[in-house]
């Protein structure tokens, strides 16, 4: 159930002070989706209908604002509302050729559309349109949903309300819906409310701040008679104790890479774990099997989630990741092969074609949840999804028997093909797109052009350096751009063992695994041979090729692990190729890169594991290593002034350009994805020519 910091009434006067009717609409949309106690993300819907002209006549007319298809309660604005002509939504009615006719009512919607708003109306439109009120929410809290995924719902909604909610039993969102809701209405011009039978809670209000106000009274309610009646054993007791904090980590990155190679099998998918005390009290209770077995109920959920989970049968006290790993793959099995029964059992005519059947949700005893998807804030809020069901299941048990929604049902829902139609508006995978990548040096100029050029593309990134400040800085950059989910870090010291396997399992417990090592933390100095010092060689050395070694060697640990391939690239340079004088130490370690990347490619290959090398020159700009001494130090090898060096390096290329490290990074990202996926063992220069670095 919520915390103490849930359900807070949060309307302010003064922030909302002077705000159109519309504004208000936003703002309280914005509260109510701000609070997960609520609804869910990207669940439940508002509306208003509000006074205006007729953009043709000019005629005074009413509009219908709801929240549109898609988008998040919480983070929309004003665009994300639909506007409808009020009266042509509820003339529709003269339209409705019954049940078997509901989803070409959808198509009705947008000849009702107010002003050419080119926002699509939601399934729910019609639901709010024939509400009789000014103000009207629709939530998906997990409280009111717990009665209404109770057996005897209906009672236990009239023990809690009374006459002030009504109660209509499940019914597929849509236009017969919503003329029940309306019926309901009309018969008992009292109610403030409905519950909908395994779905969700209809409130309404005058004006906007009533509406929200009245939305959060009725939660309230819901939720303090949970909680009298919570029973101390929760879902029958415990049936198995958590491992501690440590050893759930340390088991959860034992069990990650291989897990998610076996949901892989027909995309790539992210992992999130979660091991809350809520979630480690459900799947360490004595009723954890019996209850995931019935799936879940509201339709918000197991659209996220699949109809049921995964429940990986092990005991962490007494089994390695590695002795469960060799029998999850027939579980897994196992679960497609059901789940392609269910999929067959409830299909029907009209019925795209099936999806993926691995699952999203896999419990495990002692450990906790871990969930899967294309990317990791759809993972994440996939787990967030199953952790509403859990509270839903702890609420309904407390009070009566949990239900979950009839199979038939519950594959309408999820194989609905206005369903179908919205996921098929939904912009195409990116390249990298359920990729994990690890990139070191990732604060430096090529580093950082890196991990913008992969983020771009799709893929999710954990950045290392040993540069803590610096590292922080472009994180933040990266984040603001790209979203919190798909940007982690790991202040690492590469030529650390112990460091960058830390990092390497930081990526595993984020994201589950790696699909990607980009090794590019470097230095570079200079002397003449006789004067290289043994602490400036071993320097060198440490960096540029132990550094290397060990966190490739860590992600084609990984890699292997997973069983779904890999792409390691190494940032090398023209110098592996053709030495440049007083930098011995540097060009041998360079070239010890090189011929790391070949080993690496002979023996990943069999695994799907490729190896290969950009080696770019003289990238100036936003390089770190040219911060230093190394720029006087070349500078005065090639008899130039500093201010001169940038354009002694162009003038030597082919081309006659500059190489930036973005770049370099376009080089990276050719290596990194499918493109180059008949290549490993080779060699891109990107030095805009350099004749004494061609490779053959």
């Amino acid at each position: 159930m919520p915390n103490e910091l849930a359900l807070a009434d949060r309307w302010s006067a003064a922030a909302c002070a002077g705000f159109s009717p519309e504004q208000l609409l936003l703002y309280r949309s914005n509260l109510l989706g701000a609070d997960l106690a609520v609804t869910n993300y990207a669940g439940g819907n508002t509306s208003a209908k509000l006074p205006a002209a007729d953009p043709l006549t000019g005629e005074p007319t009413t509009v219908l604002w709801v929240k549109g298809s898609g988008g998040d309660l919480g983070s929309m604005k004003l665009d994300g509302f639909a506007t409808l002509h009020l009266d042509r939504v509820l003339g529709l009615r003269a339209r409705y050729r019954g049940h078997a006719h509901e989803d070409e009512m959808v198509g009705y919607l947008q000849h009702c559309t107010y002003n050419l708003n080119p926002r699509a109306a939601s399934i729910d439109t019609p639901l709010h349109a024939f509400i009789p009120h000014a103000h009207v929410d629709h939530m998906h809290p997990d409280a009111v949903i717990a009665l209404a995924a109770a057996r005897d719902g209906e009672r236990l909604v009239r023990e809690v309300y009374g006459e002030e909610i009504g109660w209509l039993p499940w019914l597929r969102p849509g236009f017969e819906l919503a003329m029940r809701l309306a019926d309901i209405c009309k018969k008992r011009p009292a109610l403030r409310g409905v519950v909908l039978g395994g779905h969700g809670l209809f409130t309404w209000g005058a004006t906007s701040e009533e509406c929200y106000r009245h939305t959060l009274a009725v939660i309230r309610k819901a939720d303090a008679f949970l909680r009298e009646r919570a029973p101390k054993a929760v879902f029958g007791g415990a049936a198995r104790a958590a491992l501690e904090a440590p050893a759930r980590r340390a088991w959860a990155v034992g069990l990650l890479p291989g897990l998610r190679g076996l949901v892989s099998r027909e995309m790539r998918k992210l992992a999130h774990f979660d091991d809350s005390e809520e979630t480690l009290t459900f799947v360490n209770s004595a009723r954890m099997r019996e209850l995931a077995a019935l799936g879940t109920s509201c339709p918000d959920h197991f659209l996220r989630t699949k109809i049921r989970p995964l429940v990986l049968e092990c005991d962490p006290s007494a089994q390695s990741p590695s002795s469960v790993l060799e029998r999850a793959g027939a579980a897994v099995d196992a679960y497609r092969a059901d789940y392609a029964a269910y999929y067959q059992r409830c299909r029907r005519p009209i019925s795209p074609a099936m999806r993926d059947a691995s699952p999203v949700v896999v419990l495990v005893p002692g450990v906790g949840m871990f969930t899967f998807a294309k990317d990791k804030a759809t993972a994440r809020v996939a787990g967030e999804f199953y952790g509403n069901a859990i509270r839903v299941m702890r609420g309904a048990t407390a009070v009566s028997e949990y239900v979950g929604l009839a199979e038939q049902e519950a594959f309408d829902i999820e194989y609905w093909p206005l369903e179908e139609a919205k996921l098929n508006r939904m912009p195409p995978a990116k390249a990298l797109e359920g990729r994990a990548a690890v990139v070191t040096g990732a604060a430096g100029g090529i580093g950082r052009a890196t991990c913008e050029r992969l983020l771009a593309d799709g893929a999710s990134v954990v950045a290392l350096d040993i540069d803590e400040a610096a590292l922080l800085a472009t994180a933040a950059d990266l984040v603001a751009r790209h979203g919190k989910d798909r940007v982690r870090t790991a202040m690492t010291d590469v030529t650390s063992e112990a460091a960058v396997r830390a990092a390497m399992e930081r990526a595993v417990l984020e994201y589950g695994g790696v699909d990607i090592v980009v090794c590019n933390a470097g230095l570079a100095s200079a002397a003449p041979f006789d004067e290289t010092s043994l602490d400036l060689w071993n320097r060198n050395w440490n960096v540029l090729a132990t550094g290397y070694f060990l966190a490739a060697r860590e992600g084609f640990r990984v890699m292997k692990a997973q069983g779904v391939g890999g792409s390691i690239v190494f940032v090398g340079s023209k110098n592996a190729l053709a030495a440049s004088a007083q930098a011995s130490a540097y060009n041998t370690a360079k070239s010890a890169e090189l011929h790391l990347a070949r080993c690496i490619a002979l023996e990943g290959a069999p695994l799907g594991i490729r190896a290969n090398v950009v080696n770019p020159d003289a990238v100036l700009r936003g390089s770190r290593i040219w911060a230093g001494t190394w720029r006087t130090e070349r500078a005065a090898a090639y008899g130039v002034g500093e201010e001169q060096l940038e354009e002694h390096y162009r003038k030597r290329s082919l081309l006659q350009r500059n190489v930036f490290p973005e770049d370099v990074a376009e080089a990276v990202a050719f290596f990194a994805s499918d493109l180059s996926a008949k290549s490993t063992g080779n060699i891109l220069n990107v030095d805009a020519g350099n004749v004494t670095a061609f490779p053959r």
